[in-house]
């Protein structure tokens, strides 16, 4: 049954996004435009992360594609060079040449994130934030 967890495995945390729990920087180094969607990948450096690498795939839900949903993976790697893996599952809305991004990650380690990333396409920068919602196991 989905819904029988015991209470120990519960974890409550408030999310203030005013203060995310780690930021990052990251630059677009790819982007293919299709039809029914646009390709991005990305990379740059996330506070706790190191440095990351990402695919995302941005699909239109309208006539004027200032909304949609996104899915993606990314794959970073510690300084120790340990790899880290999640894949990313969200939304994202337009306006004139700049997107906000918001999705959630499941990383290999176990923590669960909610991430925003403001990217402004003609600069091809990525400001990201995210907010841990689940520590790692």
């Amino acid at each position: 049954m989905c819904d029988d967890f015991s209470q120990e495995n519960k974890q409550e945390k408030k999310m203030d996004l005013n203060n995310p729990d780690g930021t990052g920087e990251l630059k677009i180094s790819r982007m293919t435009i299709e039809s029914d969607c646009a390709s991005f990948d990305f990379e740059g450096q996330v506070e706790g992360y190191g440095s990351v690498f990402c695919t995302h795939v941005l699909e239109s839900v309208d006539g004027d594609r200032t909304r949609g949903v996104l899915s993606g993976e990314a794959r970073t790697f510690l300084t120790d060079g340990t790899l880290i893996t999640t894949p990313h599952r969200g939304t994202f809305v337009r306006d004139s040449s700049t997107l906000r991004t918001y999705f959630t990650d499941a990383v290999n380690t176990g923590a669960v994130n909610f991430v925003i990333w403001d990217i402004d396409i003609l600069s091809k920068h990525v400001k990201v934030s995210y907010w841990e919602i689940k520590s790692p196991n």
